[in-house]
């Protein structure tokens, strides 16, 4: 008889614990505590002084900064004018980006190929990836008084008043609006198109076979179905417009007489041309505050309509 070895008894499975996904969003979190959050602290902690910056002594008023800011015509003035940069930055191209996308879709793409539509999102998306110092410096020729190449145009078709499209208080900001405009078509044609790829080209042509035309077809299936697309391009536009600063700074320099302020203008000279730290800071605050209301609200907005959707 052969001896049997007893059987051993089975270890424990040690089940592995799943990683909370808490854990996760601890590199983002620290990403946003050491480039948001503090900076913000810090900025909000400056608009309470009157400070000049580096080893100046710093005297605490308050709120005095911001009381002064409430009666600045001048804060006030580039506050009315991110409304109509939120136009030309969020609204216009959007508008502009969303018929053109549908086009090259819906009609370019069936009658001269994906490859054609291709090229012109590629051509339409070039200037967002142009430096935006570059772009400044293209459309400060352009727009130049003298020997612009707008007003070498309107000069050849016989025109003999010619704008001074930069020096002009009356239309400097319209003429950064057209350079924003310019600049902005490029993304939401490039979001627009791609969340056209999700739609089912069967509705197109059932749509096509009932007798509907393309812009019926634009209306009762392109717009409903990237209808999120859209809240998330006129969100992030807007964001961006109200804290545009480099194309003001690049062709105006808040000028002519304070025509082109913007916010970001506006905090930017106090702290380094002015030396009025606090009262930079201050108004900084306030547009980060202004900026986070407005954001709050459209995301508000977008989950009350998708909501309403369903």
């Amino acid at each position: 008889m052969t001896a049997t070895t007893p059987a051993r008894p089975a270890s424990p499975v040690r089940t592995r614990r799943p990683v909370s996904y808490w854990a996760y969003l601890i590199p983002m979190g620290v990403g946003f505590g050491a480039v948001v959050l503090v900076p913000f602290v810090m900025n909000l902690w400056y608009s309470f002084f009157s400070w000049k910056g580096g080893l100046a002594p710093r005297t605490w008023v308050g709120l005095d900064n911001y009381r002064e800011l409430m009666q600045d015509d001048v804060f006030w003035r580039s506050f009315g004018n991110t409304l109509y940069l939120i136009g030309a930055v969020a609204v216009v191209p959007t508008i502009i980006g969303l018929v053109l996308a549908a086009l090259l879709f819906d009609h370019v793409g069936r009658s001269f190929g994906s490859r054609a539509a291709s090229v012109l999102r590629a051509s339409y998306y070039l200037p967002q990836i142009l430096p935006i110092a570059v772009a400044g410096v293209v459309w400060s020729w352009i727009l130049e008084t003298r020997d612009g190449a707008l007003n070498s145009v309107l000069r050849s078709l016989g025109v003999t008043t010619l704008p001074d499209w930069l020096g002009d208080p009356s239309i400097a900001l319209w003429s950064i609006m057209l350079m924003l405009v310019w600049l902005q078509i490029g993304y939401p044609v490039v979001v627009f198109m791609s969340a056209l790829q999700r739609v089912d080209p069967e509705l197109y042509e059932a749509a096509e076979l009932d007798g509907a035309g393309w812009w019926r077809r634009f209306r009762a299936i392109t717009v409903p179905h990237i209808r999120t697309d859209i809240y998330v391009v006129v969100l992030t536009a807007t964001i961006g417009a109200m804290k545009l600063f480099a194309p003001v700074l690049i062709l105006t320099k808040g000028g002519p007489e304070s025509s082109t302020y913007v916010p970001s203008f506006f905090s930017y000279r106090n702290f380094f041309e002015l030396s009025r730290v606090g009262y930079g800071a201050a108004s900084a605050t306030v547009l980060a505050v202004v900026i986070g209301l407005v954001a709050g609200g459209l995301i508000f907005w977008q989950a009350r309509s998708v909501e309403a959707d369903r």
